[in-house]
């Protein structure tokens, strides 16, 4: 049996983040590195990878680096879908195989309760399902009375849901080939034909089996469901210390905190964890780091800076600011007195408009999303849940209240005037207030 992991698509709900989803970093790896060794963990040393043209080298890069497992690389050349996908694959697989969303973060025990109703059931496909309390934009489905498989229904609009279990694309297929032959009778205008295969399949009368799953899960939809990602891999990490860092003892750790090699933590700095401070990276003096920060490789955090919650990339840059609750990419730098608000004065959930569309994040608390290479000038703003693009500028004293796309800048509107000064200072004031200050003396 082989694991394959659908690394071809094109995420559309990301912005400003561009980079694939898989290659965000968690704990000094890429996401799809902690998939691998969850899989090989789970027995599945024998894996394939279907990239894209875009990130096919990116993934090979990954994948040669990896000790343990087996793994093989397709591409898909156009993003038309899982069963695309499968096909692009299809001469790399065996009858059996368990095909995997990479971008989804759930235990082990997903694979474990495939394999166990595998071993005891005869059904040609099993699928992960999980029961939300909320909506969910995602896979809907319908369940008999032994969790047979009656129905999907793919993105159902709020308050439509057929049930309250949604599809976990962690499905093990006993028969790959019954499932293409299924795909080539699909007849659809979306990239659903994967779902409409299986759909198909269960109402002809074919054995599909649903597989509850009641352990952690999380999918990286949306940019502000990185911070979930985060606080998962910080909760199940331990602290850790690398002998190669320079924490002076002025300092203070507290708590679950993993410091990579060579970082440096300066006098009057605090770290409070759960947090994680990579490699090479600067925590300056009188800076404060805490509540599930996750720093990234070569950043500084410099001086009076305070980092609270928040998911920061590589090469990112601090002075004197406020970070809260946001989620930067790589490469961005932030000027002395940046503010990154993360809380409305009317105390509700934040909202982020995502195309036509107006999401409610579901938080309270959620600060900017910036793109990787952006820059602030000195006291800039940035008011909650709100983006910018990659390579753009937030210009000195603005408060940023909309999203900002890529590649522009905003400015202050300049209307200062200079005048000649004429009023003079009364010295005598200042000389009776330093009288006043000599007469003081300091408390024992």
């Amino acid at each position: 049996m082989k694991a394959l992991f659908l690394c071809g698509g094109v995420g559309k709900r990301m912005f400003p983040f561009t980079e694939d989803k898989f290659l965000l970093r968690f704990l000094g790896k890429s996401l799809l590195e902690h998939q691998i060794a969850g899989a090989v963990t789970a027995g599945m040393s024998r894996q394939v990878v279907v990239a894209n043209p875009q990130n096919a080298e990116k993934v090979a890069q990954i994948t040669r680096s990896i000790s343990g497992a087996e793994i093989e690389l397709a591409v898909q050349e156009k993003p038309l879908g899982i069963a695309n996908a499968l096909e692009s694959a299809e001469h790399l697989l065996t009858e059996e195989v368990i095909v995997v969303n990479p971008n989804d973060i759930f235990e082990s025990s997903a694979y474990a309760g495939l394999l166990q109703e595998h071993k005891k059931d005869s059904a040609l496909s099993y699928l992960v399902g999980y029961e939300v309390k909320e909506y969910f934009p995602g896979g809907y489905l319908v369940v008999d009375s032994t969790n047979g498989l009656r129905q999907i229904v793919e993105k159902p609009a709020v308050g439509e849901e057929p049930s309250n279990m949604v599809n976990i694309l962690v499905h093990l297929h006993t028969s790959i080939n019954k499932l293409l032959q299924e795909v080539q009778n699909v007849q659809t205008l979306r990239d659903d034909v994967y779902e409409c295969a299986l759909d198909a399949m269960a109402r002809n009368g074919q054995r599909i089996k649903v597989v509850p799953y009641r352990d952690f899960w999380a999918a990286i939809k949306y940019p502000w469901h990185i911070l979930a990602a985060a606080k998962y891999f910080l909760d199940r990490s331990e602290p850790q210390i690398s002998p190669s860092a320079q924490i002076s003892p002025r300092a203070t750790i507290s708590g679950k905190v993993i410091i990579s090699d060579n970082v440096r933590v300066l006098e009057n700095a605090v770290i409070r964890g759960p947090a994680y401070i990579g490699s090479s990276s600067i925590i300056g003096n009188n800076a404060l780091v805490r509540d599930y920060s996750h720093i990234g490789a070569d950043c500084v955090v410099g001086y009076s800076t305070e980092v609270k919650g928040s998911y920061i990339g590589d090469g990112c840059w601090f002075h004197s600011s406020y970070v809260g609750d946001s989620i930067i990419a790589d490469g961005c730098s932030f000027a002395a007195g940046t503010v990154l608000a993360n809380f409305r004065l009317d105390e509700k959930n934040i909202s982020v408009r995502v195309g036509d569309e107006v999401v409610d994040t579901g938080l309270d608390k959620l600060g900017a999303i910036i793109g990787s290479n952006s820059k602030t000038g000195i006291h800039a703003g940035i008011m909650p849940g709100v983006r910018v693009g990659p390579n753009s500028f937030v210009g000195p004293h603005v408060c940023l209240i909309s999203d900002l796309q890529p590649n522009k800048m905003v400015l202050p509107e300049l209307r200062s005037r200079v005048l000649n000064k004429e009023d003079e200072l009364d010295e005598r004031k200042k000389s009776e207030l330093m009288k006043k200050l000599d007469g003081l003396q300091c408390a024992e």
